[in-house]
């Protein structure tokens, strides 16, 4: 049951929940059907493609969303899990089976499913099947018999090319870094260094190996730097609690004289606090989406290291280790978590009642990091009524 819930999670699209149709991958590493992506991308505007599981924005090929690449480790799960659905109910020889002269279908019942051609064969074509030269050595699973999960794909014979569709991907180009037939060698890489897709598989399974250990690494990282971050929230939420205090408590002896006063600089407290906080939550949210993504591609380079082919992990780990690197470019969330450091909340009180009331009440001052540059913002009270009452005690003495 759960070999059976991991193929339908593999196998079913995130946009329509239904299994793949032609499955493409974005940068991100989330799948989709061809055409559920052309109708996301269509909804959106030319600056917003991204993805729709994880937000990752992404910039669309050439031709558009037909030239994203194929997720060729989907099509051979898709593949799997038709062979692991193979049935005996009925099911008619695709080799023989046809219409008589008199439009009656003749069908034979198939009894094998070649794995290599990929289709259920009668008796009597297992047979010739097997007396042919070229497919003796072929795959053959009784319909109706129980096969576990993982046989299957290790079983499936290499990729067709996608220039040569009638040509097995064989050979590896070191030069080009692509998976090829070797008519593809032949016409375009002869002279290239290249190797055997098998040979080259387990270097490759050694470095998709290493990248998620750096994006593990990496993901510890984030998740420190969430710790951070909200240490950081708490502690400028208590300085401005505490700043807020100190100016009530002040406000509350001259109440009668700094009403208005008092509620302009609580105003210019809170315009700092939401700016700031805007801030922190801004960064909080693209360092929980740099986590997903993280999640999600261990996840599918373990699924794809376990279980895909030789040709399946070297199509993709080229664009797997991009994507590794991209995850971990974490400079820019550091210096912004560091620019956030710098900030400070305070608030001046004064014991003296004099003709400048700045200094009869006190002032806030807020110093924050703006775009680089360190700007106060000085929060002073002003009273009419008392500057009256001060300069009309001075005339009376």
């Amino acid at each position: 049951m759960a070999a059976a819930k991991q193929l339908n999670d593999i196998a079913e699209c995130p946009i329509c929940i239904e299994e793949f149709t032609d499955p493409r991958v974005l940068p991100c590493v989330h799948t989709f059907c061809l055409k559920c992506i052309e109708t996301y991308i269509k909804e959106k505007s030319a600056e917003k493609m991204v993805c729709p599981m994880c937000r990752t924005k992404f910039t669309l090929p050439c031709n558009g969303v037909a030239d994203l690449p194929k997720n060729y480790f989907v099509n051979d799960f898709l593949q799997m899990k038709e062979m692991s659905h193979v049935e005996s109910k009925a099911n008619p020889c695709e080799a023989c089976s046809c219409e008589d002269g008199n439009g009656s279908a003749v069908r034979n019942a198939a009894s094998v499913y070649c794995v290599e051609c990929q289709m259920k064969l009668c008796q009597i074509c297992e047979r010739g099947h097997k007396a042919i030269k070229l497919t003796s050595s072929h795959t053959l699973l009784k319909v109706g018999e129980k096969i576990s999960v993982e046989p299957p794909i290790q079983s499936l014979p290499p990729g067709a090319c996608d220039r040569h569709v009638d040509k097995n991907i064989e050979i590896y180009c070191c030069d080009c870094k692509s998976a090829i037939c070797m008519m593809c060698y032949i016409d375009r890489h002869n002279g290239h260094k290249c190797a055997d897709l098998n040979k080259v598989e387990g270097d490759f399974c050694k470095r998709m190996g290493s990248d998620v250990a750096q994006v593990t690494i990496g993901a510890k990282k984030c998740s420190k730097m969430l710790l951070d971050l909200d240490k950081e929230k708490n502690e400028f939420i208590e300085k401005v609690a505490k700043t807020g205090k100190e100016i009530g408590e002040k406000a509350e002896q001259l109440r009668r004289m700094i009403d208005r006063h008092e509620e302009q600089l609580m105003n210019e407290l809170s315009s700092i606090q939401e700016k700031r906080t805007d801030k922190i939550e801004n960064l909080r949210e693209e360092i929980e989406r740099r986590m997903v993504s993280m999640e999600s591609y261990s996840q599918y380079v373990d699924d794809l290291r376990q279980k895909a082919t030789a040709c399946d992990i070297i199509r993709a780990a080229n664009g797997l280790h991009d994507t590794a690197e991209e995850l971990l470019d974490l400079d820019a969330i550091e210096l912004s978590l560091t620019d956030l450091c710098f900030n400070d909340v305070t608030f001046t009180s004064s014991d003296y009642v004099v003709d400048d009331v700045s200094k009869t009440l006190g002032h806030a001052s807020f110093n924050v990091v703006v775009e680089g540059k360190l700007h106060t913002i000085i929060g002073y009270i002003t009273s009419k009524y008392t500057q009256w009452k001060y300069k009309l005690m001075r005339k009376t003495s």
